[in-house]
């Protein structure tokens, strides 16, 4: 199983073969990436953020616990990196104009404009959510952590997490709707 292969790397890394921390970059990074775009919609940013992890990873790699997930633990970094960031550039979130980073998977030609519209006012959706709820639905739905991951990083209770995006989910559907111009079903 990879997270299991993936702790026992980074405790390899932890007591000093940091070349295999190459084996996490392939593996993670581009989760990483992803989840910084959702954050930021900036790619030159993102990259240097997802950079900024790997060397954090590498910094301090004595404080991994192996009673974690490397996953969580690693989230856990890359918020704290976006958090830093976010301090030092008290900008407003720019998300990228291209929302193929929300649907995935083919679509019927007939479909196609629809769903184009739809993904972009979902896009616009997320967006215009308040940070805390953005970064919740894109752990959980974007990047399928497990609501255990999310709790370590977030560093709260599981039950803490399912409300949060339950939350974050009805408000993305509200501002859906919203920019629909329909009346979101309750």
């Amino acid at each position: 199983m990879k997270s299991m292969e993936d702790e026992q790397i980074m405790r390899d890394v932890r007591a000093g073969e940091v070349g295999k921390l190459e084996t996490l970059f392939d593996r993670h990074s581009r989760a990483l990436l992803h989840y910084f775009l959702h954050l930021t919609g900036n790619r030159a940013v993102s990259e240097d953020m997802v950079q900024e992890v790997f060397f954090r990873i590498l910094k301090y790699r004595h404080t991994y616990q192996s009673e974690s997930t490397f996953r969580a633990w690693m989230f856990q970094i890359a918020r704290n990196v976006h958090i830093d960031h976010t301090g030092r550039h008290k900008a407003e979130v720019a998300m990228p104009e291209d929302p193929s980073g929300f649907s995935s998977s083919e679509v019927a030609p007939d479909r196609l404009a629809q769903n184009k519209q739809e993904a972009a006012l979902l896009h616009r959706a997320l967006a215009a959510l308040p940070e805390d709820k953005r970064e919740v639905l894109i752990m959980s739905r974007f990047l399928d952590l497990k609501y255990e991951e999310i709790a370590t990083v977030l560093k709260c209770e599981v039950g803490t997490v399912k409300v949060r995006v339950y939350r974050a989910l009805r408000e993305l559907g509200d501002r859906f709707f919203a920019l629909r111009g329909e009346r979101a079903a309750t």
